[in-house]
C-alpha cells in the first residue's frame, strides 16, 4: 500500500462515531472515454470547515457539479447526508430540504436585483387570494437569515452598488437561510477568488461564526492560506483520485499542503533576484494618468522590473492596466517608452498594441480566451490581426511552431495546438491566456490578477514565465490583491488610495508588510482562530 492511500486509510479509521453530515463514496464520474473522478471518498463532519484542493483538473469542480445536481455521478456513487443516504443525480428540492447549498464563483448574485430580491428569489411566498408576493413575510425571512449570522446588509439596495465584503455576506446569507443551526451544509465552489483581504477576513469571520452553530462547510478553494489558516481538515484530490481524505489541518504549512497537492516539492521562486539595470538603461515613464478612478498617477518601470499596483477595493490600483492599454478611456497623461511617447488620453487597443503594450486582463472567461478555438489559433490571434492590417499572409506553419513553443515554455497541458481551449482546465486556459500576449513580445507587459483562480502548479509556472519576461528586458506591471503574489514576483510594490499612490515598498517586503501598507501599518491576522472555535 502506497503511502497515499495509507493516509486515505488512516483518516478513514479514525473517523468519530458520530454520522458525518455529508459521507461521499466511490464518487466516479465518466465524460466519454476519460473518467474524470476515480472512486473519491471524503466525509464532512457536523460543525467544522473542510477544504477539498487539488490542482486545475484534479476533479474538485466536477464533485461541486455533482453535489449540486449539475452533473449525474456514474452508477455506484453514494452520497449521504446526516446518516441517510441521498438520492442520486442531486435534485434541487432534495438539497433544499437536506439544507444543502452551494456558492459558486461569481456568487451567483444579481447586481441589478435588490439585496431582498437576491436572497428570497426562487422562495418567494405568494398570498392565498391574490397569488401577490408577501414582501413583508419576505422582508422578515431576509432579516432573520441576517440576525442568524449577526450582519446587516440594507434590503432594498442593489446588489451591484455593494462593497465586496456585503456582496459575500448577501451570498452567505442566501445559501445559509435553508440550514437549521446545527444542521445544514454549505458548498463555496472558488467563491473567495476576487475577495480583497479586508473582505475575505469578513468573509472567515462569518464562516466561523456558522461552523460555530454546526453547520458545516465544504471549502473548495486554490489559495493555501485559506487551508492552512481556516480548515479543520483537508481532502486533497489528484487526477481525479482522492489521494489524501481528511486530513487535520492544524500545524499543516503551505510548503506541506502544496506538496501534497501535486505529489512533489516545488522549488523555485522562493527568493527574488534584484534588478540592477545597466547605467543609462531606458526607463518606461507613466506621468499624469487620470481617468476612472485614479487622478494625475506617475510612476515609472525599469527594464526587467516588475512593479506591483495594489490596493483596497475601489482604490484605483485595478484601473491602471485598463487605463494604459486603451481600453478605458483617459482623460489625461502620457506613457514614454523607450522609442515612442504615447498619449494615453487618445489610446485604443489597437494603437497600444502596435506600440507594444500587451495586457492580461482579469477574467479569461469573459477577457480574451475563444473557448471553442484551438490552442494555436488563441494563441496566434495577435499575430493574425496584425498580417491582416499588414496585407501580409500568416503561414499556418508559423502559427503552429508559435503555438508549439509556448505550449512547451508554459507547460500547457494537453500539449497539442489543435485542443479546443474550451476543454482544458482552468489553469491551462490562462497559460494559453497569458502566452497569447507574451508572443507579441511586448515591450510594456500589463497584468492583472495573472494567476486568480489557478492552482499552486499553474502559478508557478505563471509566476516563472512573468519573471522571465521581465528577465528579457521586458517592462512588466502587475495589478493585484494577492499580497503572496506580489511579495513572491514584484521588485517593488506600489500601493494605492483614494485614487492616488500612497506608499511605495522596496527590498525584502513580504506579504505581510504589503498587508500593513495597503491599511496603513495594520496587520495580517489569520482567518481563523481554530483554539476559539473548540472551546
Amino acid at each position: 500500500m502506497t503511502d497515499e492511500h495509507s493516509t486515505v486509510a488512516r483518516a478513514a479509521t479514525s473517523a468519530p462515531s458520530v454520522a458525518p453530515r455529508l459521507s461521499v463514496e466511490s464518487l466516479s464520474k465518466t465524460f466519454g472515454s476519460n473518467r474524470g473522478l476515480k472512486d473519491v471518498a471524503f466525509d464532512v463532519r457536523p460543525g467544522e470547515i473542510h477544504a477539498l484542493v487539488g490542482q486545475n483538473g484534479s476533479g474538485k469542480s466536477t464533485v461541486a457539479k455533482i453535489l449540486s445536481g449539475l452533473y449525474t455521478p456514474d452508477p455506484g456513487s453514494r452520497v449521504s447526508i446526516d446518516g441517510a443516504p441521498f438520492p442520486l443525480p442531486v435534485q434541487p428540492a432534495h438539497a433544499l430540504a437536506s439544507g444543502m447549498a452551494v456558492v459558486h464563483q461569481s456568487l451567483g448574485l444579481v447586481d441589478s436585483f435588490t439585496v431582498l430580491e437576491n436572497l428570497r428569489v426562487g422562495r418567494f411566498a405568494a398570498s392565498k387570494v391574490f397569488r401577490r408576493i408577501d414582501w413583508k413575510h419576505e422582508r422578515a425571512e431576509a432579516e432573520a437569515v441576517f440576525a442568524r449570522i449577526g450582519r446587516t446588509v440594507p434590503l432594498d439596495v442593489p446588489v451591484g452598488s455593494l462593497r465586496e465584503e456585503d456582496r459575500a455576506t448577501v451570498a452567505i446569507a442566501r445559501a445559509l437561510q435553508d440550514a437549521t443551526p446545527g444542521r445544514g451544509l454549505i458548498i463555496f465552489d472558488e467563491s473567495t477568488r476576487a475577495l480583497g483581504r479586508r473582505s475575505l477576513e469578513h468573509f472567515f469571520r462569518i464562516l466561523h461564526d456558522i461552523v460555530a452553530t454546526g453547520t458545516s462547510v465544504l471549502l473548495i478553494t486554490h489559495r493555501l492560506e485559506e487551508v492552512v489558516d481556516a480548515a479543520d481538515r483537508v481532502t486533497v484530490l489528484r487526477d481525479g483520485a482522492t489521494v489524501v481524505s481528511g486530513k487535520d489541518v492544524a500545524g499543516m504549512t503551505e510548503t506541506e499542503l502544496t506538496a501534497l497537492i501535486l505529489g512533489r516539492g516545488l522549488e523555485g521562486l522562493g527568493t527574488k533576484t534584484p534588478v540592477h539595470p545597466a547605467p543609462g538603461a531606458p526607463s518606461v515613464r507613466i506621468t499624469g494618468v487620470t481617468g476612472l478612478g485614479v487622478s494625475d498617477v506617475a510612476f515609472d518601470v525599469r527594464q526587467g522590473e516588475i512593479v506591483g499596483l495594489t490596493g483596497l477595493a475601489g482604490s484605483g490600483y485595478d484601473d491602471i492596466p485598463y487605463l494604459l492599454s486603451g481600453v478605458s478611456r483617459a482623460s489625461a497623461g502620457s506613457l514614454a517608452l523607450p522609442s515612442k511617447i504615447v498619449n494615453i488620453a487618445g489610446l485604443t487597443p489597437p494603437t497600444a498594441i502596435e506600440s507594444g503594450i500587451a495586457l492580461v486582463p482579469e477574467g479569461r472567461e469573459h477577457a480574451g480566451i475563444a473557448a471553442g478555438m484551438s490552442i494555436e489559433e488563441n494563441i496566434g490571434f495577435p499575430q493574425t490581426a496584425r498580417a491582416k492590417r499588414s496585407l501580409l499572409p500568416i503561414r499556418a506553419k508559423g502559427q503552429r511552431a508559435l503555438a508549439a513553443d509556448w505550449i512547451e515554455r508554459l507547460d500547457v497541458r494537453p500539449p497539442r495546438p489543435s485542443a479546443h481551449v474550451g476543454t482544458l482546465s482552468g489553469g491551462n486556459q490562462q497559460k494559453v491566456f497569458i502566452a497569447k500576449w507574451l508572443a507579441t513580445d511586448p515591450t510594456l507587459l500589463l497584468l492583472h490578477e495573472p494567476t486568480q483562480a489557478v492552482d499552486v502548479g499553474a502559478r508557478h509556472t505563471i509566476a516563472t514565465a512573468v519573471r522571465d519576461a521581465a528577465a528579457s528586458g521586458r517592462y512588466v506591471v502587475v495589478a493585484g490583491s494577492d499580497e503572496n503574489e506580489l511579495a513572491l514576483i514584484c521588485d517593488r510594490v506600489l500601493v494605492f488610495d483614494d485614487g492616488v499612490i500612497a506608499r511605495e515598498l522596496t527590498g525584502a517586503f513580504t506579504p505581510d508588510d504589503i498587508v500593513a501598507a495597503i491599511y496603513t501599518n495594520g496587520s495580517r491576522g489569520r482567518l481563523r482562530d481554530r483554539e476559539a472555535a473548540t472551546e
